[in-house]
């Protein structure tokens, strides 16, 4: 069995007004992402794990930030289209982790709906997808409500 480890990493700063998109679900918020798509930080940093399981780069060269062709585009889009490179190398997922830091607003009434969003684009159930939400303690940028980061895992697998 062929086994692939990646890592994903992404932050967005937050603003005023903007919608708040986190693993495909919205979040009731003020505030929301700026982004070129919809500024699913979780997904972006999902799909960097995944094409890093790969050594394909990161969704920029994929999707650039300079093309109207991605403007605005919601990110589950762009997941389905890391997801189906996946499975043309002959790959399917075996499990994904991802932990989101961000001040505000409370994530945890939106995880479950975030691993049950996640799964079937993924192609794995519910129990293989990990979402974790932790807060910096009102330390840096991220604690003083100005972004999100978000780190993500992902491991494939070949028979």
């Amino acid at each position: 069995m062929d086994i692939r480890i990646g890592n994903g990493y992404d932050v967005h700063a937050i603003a005023p007004g903007l919608t708040m998109w986190l693993g495909g679900v919205q979040i009731p918020s003020e505030n929301g992402f700026v982004a070129h798509s919809d500024g699913d930080v979780a997904i972006h940093a999902l799909c960097d794990a995944l094409l890093g399981c790969l050594a394909l780069g990161d969704i920029g060269h994929l999707f650039p930030d300079t093309s109207d062709e991605w403007k605005g585009v919601d990110s589950k889009i762009l997941l389905r289209k890391v997801v189906d490179i996946v499975h043309e190398k002959g790959y399917k997922v075996g499990n994904v982790d991802i932990t989101i830091a961000l001040q505000r607003p409370k994530l945890a009434p939106h995880i479950d709906r975030m691993r049950e969003t996640l799964a079937p684009i993924l192609g794995v159930t519910v129990d293989r997808v990990s979402v974790k939400a932790t807060t910096t303690e009102k330390l840096g940028f991220v604690g003083r409500a100005e972004g999100c980061e978000v780190w993500a895992s992902a491991i494939i697998l070949k028979d």
